[in-house]
């Protein structure tokens, strides 16, 4: 009897030492995320900060972290002074068409390749998956030659045209192993009942194809709402169109405007807080999309 008292109490002190040690090991995890979290929260905090400042106490590093009075104006002011709704308007219309022309394209040619049966289908692919391999600076002279000869530069036709065969080859990739994961089956039986391919396509394939399009489609509003590099390259003419990037860039390098940090931090909460909410609320979309795509096929 004794003997097995001692065993229930081995037990039952083993079981609050392994308690005790996993409670210890979360509270370890917990306190490592929550500086890690904190280190990459707080340069975006200072942002909003500064924002908030008036000049002076914005360039004033050694002042106060925060400010006296809150400048709300700073971000009246943004688009007042520096160009920015103009810019909105550029950036809106080159994402627009974009939202349309690349989830468009992208899945007919990736239905093509995940459900027609052509010649040099797979050399096709295979070509279309060599180039993801190459850096973009490799193709950024032949492309500004090709732009320039066909008179698109210091126009927004250098962000769209070239959309309309696709986008990306990435984009084309997913889109092409999420189809493959739709039963065939579904596809016969309207082929059965008469259905063309382009019928099938828009009526059983791509209404199947959500989460992938979210996934396109968040990730195309993030590449063309935060380019400027692209802007910089082909819109340098005084009169061309500037995006929103741009006119950033070109307010922070124009020595002409002073330094006007607050007025430039918040132009730059602005055009972080889009972003932030259309992760916040395409989350669960985004990590599906890509979830499935590399599961399927």
């Amino acid at each position: 009897m004794m003997t097995e008292q001692r065993a229930i109490s081995c037990a039952v002190r083993r079981s609050e030492k392994g308690r005790g040690k996993k409670i210890c090991m979360q509270i370890a995890v917990y306190f490592l995320m929550t500086a890690i979290a904190f280190v990459l929260l707080f340069p975006y905090f200072y942002m909003i900060v500064k924002s908030l400042m008036t000049a002076e106490e914005a360039e004033n590093f050694y002042g106060s972290f925060f400010p006296a009075v809150p400048q709300f104006i700073n971000y009246v002011t943004v688009f007042r002074t520096g160009g920015y709704g103009e810019g909105i308007l550029w950036t809106m219309s080159i994402i627009l068409f974009n939202l349309v022309a690349i989830p468009f394209s992208a899945t007919l040619i990736g239905y093509s390749f995940a459900k027609l049966r052509w010649k040099g289908r797979g050399v096709m692919f295979a070509i279309m998956l060599g180039t993801m391999m190459l850096p973009s600076a490799v193709t950024q002279l032949p492309l500004y030659i090709i732009f320039s000869r066909l008179g698109f530069l210091n126009t927004i036709l250098p962000f769209t045209f070239p959309n309309l065969f696709g986008g990306s080859a990435v984009f084309i990739f997913l889109v092409v192993q999420f189809m493959r994961g739709i039963p065939i089956e579904l596809e016969n039986a309207a082929k059965i009942d008469g259905a063309n391919t382009f019928t099938r396509y828009a009526r059983i394939v791509l209404p199947l194809c959500k989460p992938i399009l979210i996934y396109v489609m968040v990730q195309v509003f993030l590449s063309y709402w935060g380019d400027y590099y692209g802007p910089l390259v082909y819109l340098t003419a005084a009169d061309a169109p500037k995006t929103l990037a741009l006119v950033l860039y070109n307010f922070v390098t124009d020595n002409s405007t002073g330094t006007k940090i607050n007025i430039l931090m918040a132009g730059a909460v602005f055009m972080s807080v889009i972003p932030t909410v259309l992760f916040g609320i395409f989350q669960k979309q985004l990590i599906e999309g890509v979830t499935m795509s590399g599961l399927k096929g």
